[in-house]
C-alpha cells in the first residue's frame, strides 16, 4: 500500500516561504509522475506542480501562477518530494496535496494547509 505523507505547511505572511515536503513509504523512482495539488475553498483540485521520469532527466511543469516562484524537486535516495514556495502570496492559500502516479492509478496524501496573511 502506498502511503504518502505531507508536512511544511502553516501561516506565513504575504512574500513569505515555504517547503513542503512528501514523504513516501516505500522508493518514489517506482512513480512515473508526482506532482503537487491544492484546493481553495470552494474550488476545483488545481495541479500546481509535477515532476515526471525520464530515465535519469526529471522534466518540470508548472501551473501559470506559480511558475517562477515555486520549484518542485526529487529526492529518491530520502524518498521525498518537495515544493519550494517563495513569494508566496494570498491567493496561494489552499490545502495542498501530494499525488503520485503508478501503473494507472493515483495515490494521494491527506494534504497539508497553506495560510498567506498578514
Amino acid at each position: 500500500q502506498v502511503q504518502l505523507v505531507e508536512s511544511g505547511g502553516g501561516l506565513v505572511p504575504p512574500g513569505g516561504s515555504l517547503r513542503l515536503s512528501c514523504a513516501a513509504s516505500g522508493s518514489i523512482a517506482r512513480f512515473h509522475v508526482i506532482a503537487w495539488y491544492r484546493q481553495a475553498p470552494g474550488t476545483q483540485r488545481e495541479l500546481v506542480a509535477s515532476i515526471t521520469s525520464r530515465g535519469t532527466i526529471n522534466l518540470v511543469n508548472y501551473v501559470d501562477s506559480v511558475r517562477g516562484r515555486f520549484t518542485i524537486s526529487r529526492d529518491n535516495a530520502k524518498n521525498t518530494v518537495y515544493l519550494q514556495m517563495n513569494s508566496l502570496k494570498s491567493e496561494d492559500t489552499a490545502v495542498y496535496y501530494c499525488n503520485a502516479l503508478k501503473s494507472g492509478s493515483h495515490y494521494w496524501g491527506q494534504g497539508t494547509q497553506v495560510t498567506v496573511s498578514s
